[in-house]
């Protein structure tokens, strides 16, 4: 692996774990310069497509609403591979842990999820890896209420 390869790696990594720090504090907003303007993100949640949003308006809707249930949200990155379709272009499959504090019935509870990103890197002109294309599988889906 060359030098230059492994700064891309880590750079596109920082774009995963940045994105994830963010959800965490529900900026929303902060987020979206990590995606291409035309990015398309699709999640599946047991296997069924619930949501499929396309551009920073969709995308940045669809994050807002959904993390406004939650009292805190916490993102755990694991393993990530990247594997170059050229200079400009990469794929990645990225494994994270989502913990989600809500409330159920007047009681606290934690939703968890193991979550598999699925994603499309380009780097644009401005020398930045943006998310192209997004698949976000969560595989794992465990509701608990809290002590």
């Amino acid at each position: 692996m060359s030098f230059n390869e492994s700064a891309e790696r880590q750079a596109i990594k920082t774009v995963v774990d940045v994105f994830s720090n963010l959800a965490d504090d529900k900026r929303v907003a902060e987020q979206m310069p990590l995606f291409t303007q035309d990015a398309a993100v699709n999640t599946y949640i047991g296997g069924e497509l619930v949501f499929a949003m396309k551009g920073h308006g969709e995308i940045s809707k669809v994050f807002t609403d959904y993390l406004a249930q939650f009292s805190k949200v916490y993102h755990l990155n694991g393993q990530q591979t990247v594997d170059f379709q050229s200079e400009t272009e990469a794929r990645a499959v990225s494994y994270c842990l989502v913990k989600l504090v809500g409330e159920t019935d007047g009681k606290p509870g934690l939703l968890e999820h193991s979550v598999r990103y699925q994603d499309r890197f380009v780097k644009e002109a401005d020398g930045q890896w943006r998310i192209a294309e997004r698949t976000a599988e969560f595989l794992i889906s465990e509701t608990r209420t809290l002590a």
